[in-house]
């Protein structure tokens, strides 16, 4: 219980903390705890630190009254523990933004040590689109444009660069950090939580997750430009595709999410995509986002044409002969259903076949000819990915 207090509350890490004597620090995290009398007092704990709207959202997910004594309630000054029975805690809702947490994933991982297996975890966060019409609505159309764009710089894009990062929290104490739904999401499927609900109210989101798994021991993903995304090559290896990142960070763990969600688009790909940046979506129009596969040609991973480099899920939902086949050749830059121009989902299934028969007759020409029908749909035909 210690270690999650000392995280929702941005203790861990904090200097000054870290030199205060044992006594003094118990003192401390013992200032955040308080105590609910009775089992209403839950739920009018929970209404007057949100609205009667969130209130009757949670309850559709949790029965708060039934089960208040295996619940652990935290809010930005206090959490709500000392009748909680810590051998039996089924659920926390934590009222502190996740904008406020210096160390996300920190707190994302000792809540699901916290949490027995299908445990549920309540949080909220005030996402930069949310902040952005906040901003719009409080300063007007011409000028919240400024600041907004002052924020996005100052609370977005220097927190994830090395070395400014530690200013950055030094200097706001954490209060403004600003965060998409996606990574939000994906930071909580990387620490071992499903995704239930999300929903906006009153300005802000609240997400309701499940623990289903130990969070993942490999190290976080990175907030860089070039990313490096796990797919199947040849023969069935797993190899590193480079792309240039059109999705928020931690979005590769939301792909079973969203599909489970909104399917497939016709084209193939997962619709109605909120991983997707606005200049992400713009660079996979134009498939400028996949230059950096340049780098495994070179590495001999891929070929500049050939069959599309797939996620193990996506490559789960082929056809088991088509799933055979495919991994006897490298993966491609240009895949068969741009040359093709069969771009939507069954069709481009059938462009494999059509390109793995081809290249079984003719190995030494199939390659060049779909390469220069692939160029000439692009430019001539304007063939966009998606």
């Amino acid at each position: 219980m210690e270690a999650y207090l000392r995280q929702v509350h941005n203790l861990t890490k904090n200097s000054r903390f870290s030199k205060l004597a044992a006594g003094t620090k118990s003192a401390i995290v013992s200032y955040f705890t308080d105590w609910l009398g009775n089992l209403n007092s839950l739920e009018d704990a929970i209404k007057q630190e949100s609205s009667k709207e969130v209130l009757n959202f949670l309850k559709q997910h949790l029965d708060i009254k039934k089960n208040s004594q295996s619940i652990i309630f935290t809010t930005h000054f206090k959490s709500y523990v000392e009748d909680v029975d810590f051998d039996k805690v089924r659920a926390i809702i934590d009222f502190k933004k996740v904008n406020n947490i210096q160390h996300v994933n920190g707190l994302f991982r000792a809540v699901n040590t916290m949490l027995p297996d299908g445990g549920i975890y309540i949080g909220r966060l005030e996402t930069y689109k949310e902040r952005k019409v906040k901003l719009y609505n409080r300063y007007g159309i011409q000028r919240g444009r400024l600041v907004w764009l002052g924020d996005l710089i100052f609370n977005r894009i220097i927190p994830r660069i090395p070395y400014l990062d530690t200013l950055y929290y030094k200097i706001t104490n954490v209060e403004f950090h600003s965060m998409s739904r996606a990574e939000v999401l994906g930071r909580l499927a990387y620490c071992g939580f499903e995704t239930i609900d999300f929903m906006s109210i009153d300005g802000l989101s609240y997400f309701v997750v499940m623990k289903t798994r130990e969070p993942y021991k490999f190290p976080n993903p990175s907030f860089y430009p070039i990313i490096k995304l796990q797919r199947i090559g040849q023969n069935g290896k797993m190899i590193g595709i480079y792309k240039f990142r059109t999705m928020h960070p931690y979005s590769e763990y939301l792909q079973d999410y969203v599909i489970h969600m909104n399917g497939y688009n016709e084209k193939g790909k997962p619709a109605h995509d909120f991983r997707l940046t606005r200049w992400g979506q713009w660079m996979r129009r134009y498939g400028f986002d996949e230059l950096p596969q340049l780098i495994n040609v070179v590495k001999g991973e891929m070929k500049l044409v050939g069959l599309r480099p797939l996620s193990q899920v996506r490559y789960n939902e082929f056809p088991e002969d088509l799933q055979s086949e495919r991994i006897k050749y490298k993966p491609g830059c240009f895949p068969p259903y741009i040359a093709l121009n069969m771009p939507d989902d069954k069709m481009n299934i059938e462009a494999e076949r059509i390109y793995i028969r081809d290249l079984s007759l003719d190995p030494h020409y199939t390659d060049i000819r779909y390469l220069f029908k692939s160029v000439c749909n692009i430019l001539f035909h304007r063939f966009r990915s998606c």
